[in-house]
């Protein structure tokens, strides 16, 4: 278990040169973009343009902050992504295209390898306490918002704003939560 602080995480340019991406956690560490098998990242984006294309990846994003954007994804009907929508999984290897509602976006990007990974990425909501179980042997949780305090087996600590918390060999555990705060679950597990 790892608590990751959102004054560490490693700020790199898109791989289309379009914006920048902020990582939030990587495997194996310090992988590059070609050569991850799971990534989880935040990035602005501040103009409509085309998605990056990662060969043989699959993605699910969420809008952390702004007034959303319409995602035009080769082969499906176009989608409207706001803080409202459920996380939307989708390939990562196919032409997609984003158009901004009304100003800059940030949003979360979870990205697995399709060969040998698959991932699950939910928003929870915190008011109080939360018994959360895990069903994955990777899971993080990101504090998007608030701040809260977590009970993981004999271990505590506490997340602001921007933190996340990597915990591996999570399969069957039990995290204790409480606080108040918007927080997104991924789970990554081997397919």
């Amino acid at each position: 278990m790892r608590i990751l602080r959102a004054c560490d995480y490693k700020r790199m340019p898109w791989k289309n040169g379009g914006g920048e991406t902020v990582e939030i956690a990587v495997s194996p560490e310090n992988a590059g973009l070609a050569g991850f098998d799971w990534r989880i990242s935040m990035a602005t984006v501040a103009t409509d343009g085309p998605f990056s294309i990662f060969p043989g990846i699959d993605r699910t994003l969420a809008i952390l902050d702004g007034n959303g954007m319409t995602l035009d994804i080769e082969g499906s009907t176009s989608v409207l992504l706001t803080t409202a929508s459920d996380p939307l999984p989708f390939p990562a290897d196919i032409p997609v295209a984003a158009t901004l509602q009304d100003g800059a976006i940030t949003d979360l990007n979870v990205m697995t390898r399709r060969d040998g990974l698959v991932h699950r990425l939910v928003r929870i909501d915190i008011d109080g306490g939360k018994t959360q179980s895990l069903t994955s042997p990777t899971c993080l949780l990101l504090c998007h918002r608030g701040a809260l305090s977590f009970r993981h087996s004999n271990e505590t600590g506490a997340l602001s704003a921007g933190d996340a918390l990597l915990i591996e060999d999570a399969a069957g555990a039990v995290l204790e939560i409480d606080g108040e705060a918007t927080c997104y679950l991924a789970s990554i597990t081997t397919g």
